[in-house]
């Protein structure tokens, strides 16, 4: 769907946003700000990495490697986005062909799966979607991480604003849902109490029903300690994203530090579907 503000200049439009959005890295409970040293048992990936103006995909890779990461390079896909048709995921991949990353879309809209056929998407290794665009009472799209992000009544937006995540788990053929329990800066610093245990669950059991990952997420320090170990106990998978635009390519700090608080292991974390077991063949 058109956006009024590409999240390609997503960093520069939300800096007062993100600052205040990371506050669920950072209560009594969750893990310091200290990178443990310990590796955790299984392959750091970032599925959530973006090559935007001087990232290159060389610097990107130079990057990751210093950081013992591995890249999941992801374009934006969807109506208006670069990614908007079949020929355009067949270039996106024929560009990263031969190149020691993962391949993935960040879908935009609940519509973006009529862009593209499904033996195309297929091809991508993972596509990742999240509930920023959120659809207001009047019809507007609002974008949750820019300023137009208003919080009239914190009860009724949270009940609009988690039926909105389970509608994006449960109607779009994703592998991972990104940036979960993201709130607007308005609200930002109220995470533990607007994100009870009986929402939390709504979006869980939403991404158990649908075999949907849920992303960690290192650019705003979520979701909390409490709703993984939720999820973790329900058996869903997750992934590691940096959500980055910049030189943060890589940089996982945040699920190094939840992984090693929730004793994440290998058999928590996501993985890439074979190609006949992708979402948009078995759901789409």
């Amino acid at each position: 769907m058109a956006q009024k503000i590409s999240r390609r200049c997503f960093l520069e439009c939300a800096a007062a946003a993100a600052a205040l959005s990371i506050v669920p890295g950072r209560v009594a409970g969750n893990p310091s700000d200290t990178v443990p040293g310990d590796k955790p048992d299984f392959p750091l990936i970032d599925f959530h990495a973006h090559l935007e103006g001087e990232i290159t995909l060389e610097k990107a890779l130079q990057l990751a490697k210093e950081r013992g990461v591995k890249l999941g390079v992801t374009e934006h896909g969807g109506f208006g986005q670069p990614l908007g048709s079949d020929e355009d995921v067949k270039r996106f991949l024929g560009r990263l062909a031969g190149q020691p990353v993962y391949k993935g879309m960040q879908a935009e809209g609940l519509d973006w799966m009529e862009c593209f056929s499904k033996e195309v998407v297929a091809q991508l290794d993972f596509v990742l979607s999240d509930a920023l665009t959120f659809p207001e009472k009047d019809g507007r799209r609002v974008q949750l991480w820019t300023p137009e992000a208003k919080v009239a009544d914190k009860q009724d937006f949270m009940e609009r604003y988690v039926d909105f995540n389970v509608r994006v788990i449960s109607s779009e053929p994703i592998d991972i849902f990104a940036n979960p329990t993201f709130l607007p800066a308005p609200i930002a610093n109220e995470y533990d109490a607007l994100w009870t245990k009986e929402r939390m669950k709504k979006v869980i059991d939403a991404a158990v029903k649908y075999g949907v990952a849920i992303e960690i997420n290192s650019r705003y320090n979520i979701p909390s300690v409490a709703f993984i170990k939720t999820a973790q106990k329900a058996g869903v998978k997750f992934s590691l994203g940096s959500n980055a635009h910049g030189a943060d390519v890589g940089k996982l700090d945040y699920g190094l530090k939840i992984a090693k608080a929730c004793g994440l292991t290998r058999q928590d974390m996501f993985m890439p579907a074979s190609k006949d077991q992708k979402p948009i063949l078995r759901r789409g």
